[in-house]
C-alpha cells in the first residue's frame, strides 16, 4: 500500500503521470521506489513499465525487454523527475517517531528548528547532537550544546547521517549523491555565523562545482622543470580530467560543463 502523500506530491504523481503517459498508480510505486532509494536508485515491478526492472541516476536502466530503448528512456526520464520532486518537495507528511530517520521521511518529537523552514523531511539526534534536513528550501539545521546552526545544502541530495567513529557532539556525518560531507563544510546562512563561519557567507554554488574547483591543479609559483616547459605537472591535469570524466559519466556535470573545463585544463599544458 502506497503512503500518503502531500498536496505536493500528489500534483507531482498527476504532472508526471500525464507527462510519461502512465497511470498515477505506476507514478505512484516508481515514487516510493526511487525514495526508498535515496533518490539515486530504485527497484520495481511495475507492469506497465515493462515489469521488473532497475534504475540507477547517471547510470544504468534495465527493463524487463533490454531492447526496448524507448520504455529505457521513458524510465530514465520518469525516475530522474521523480529524484529532483523528492530533493526539492516536501512529498510525504511528516511522521512522529522516537528517534529520527531517514527512508521514511520522517522526523523527531521537538520542533527545535526555526519555524519559518517549515516541517523537516527527516530529523533525529545522536550523542548530543541533533539534525533536521528541508530539501524543500536546501536547508540543513543542527543543534550542538544548545547552539543552533543553519546551513544551505546547496544540491546535496541528503539520504542520511551517521556519527563519526570515536566522535563526540557535533561529529556527525551526512551522505548524499556526492559522498559523505560534514555541516562544517556548507555555507552557513542564520543570523549566528560569526569568525571562521563568516567565510561560508559567498554565493553558494554547487556541491559538483566545488569538485571540479577541487579537482583543478593548484597554480604552482615553483620554477618550471626541464621536461615541461610550462610549469605545470602534466599528471595532476590528466588526474583533474579524469575525475571530470567520472563526474560527467554519473550525471553530476553537463555535457558543457565537463568540455569546457576540459578545455581549460588542456589549455594549461
Amino acid at each position: 500500500m502506497n503512503q500518503a502523500l502531500t498536496p505536493a506530491g500528489e500534483n507531482a504523481v498527476t504532472e508526471l503521470s500525464s507527462r510519461y503517459g502512465v497511470s498515477t498508480d505506476a507514478v505512484r510505486t516508481m515514487l516510493d521506489a526511487v525514495n526508498n532509494g535515496r533518490g539515486t536508485m530504485a527497484q520495481f515491478n511495475i507492469p506497465e513499465l515493462g515489469g521488473s526492472g532497475q534504475w540507477m541516476r547517471g547510470g544504468m536502466t534495465m527493463v524487463g525487454n533490454m531492447f526496448d530503448h524507448g520504455l529505457k528512456s521513458r524510465v530514465d526520464g520518469l525516475c530522474r523527475d521523480l529524484s529532483a520532486v523528492l530533493a526539492q518537495h516536501q512529498v510525504y507528511p511528516p511522521r512522529e517517531t522516537s528517534g529520527g530517520s531517514f527512508g521514511g521521511n520522517s522526523f523527531g518529537g521537538g520542533s527545535w528548528w526555526p519555524s519559518d523552514l517549515g516541517a523537516p523531511s527527516s530529523s533525529g539526534g545522536q550523542n548530543g547532537s541533533q539534525y533536521a534536513v528541508f530539501p524543500g528550501s536546501r536547508r540543513l539545521a543542527v543543534l550542538v550544546g544548545g547552539e543552533l546552526a543553519v546551513y544551505d545544502t546547496l544540491d546535496h541530495s541528503i539520504g542520511g547521517v551517521q556519527q563519526q567513529q570515536g566522535g563526540g557532539p557535533g561529529s556527525l556525518e551526512f551522505t548524499s549523491q556526492y559522498g559523505t560531507f560534514t555541516a562544517g563544510s556548507l555555507p552557513r546562512v542564520d543570523q549566528q555565523s560569526s569568525g571562521t563561519n563568516a567565510q561560508n557567507q559567498v554565493a553558494p554554488q554547487s556541491a559538483a562545482q566545488t569538485y571540479v574547483q577541487q579537482s583543478s591543479p593548484p597554480q604552482s609559483s615553483n620554477q618550471p622543470s626541464q621536461s615541461n616547459p610550462s610549469g605545470v605537472d602534466i599528471a595532476d591535469i590528466t588526474a583533474a580530467i579524469e575525475a571530470l570524466a567520472g563526474l560527467h559519466a554519473k550525471g553530476f556535470l553537463t555535457d558543457d560543463e565537463f568540455y569546457a573545463k576540459k578545455s581549460e585544463l588542456l589549455g594549461r599544458v
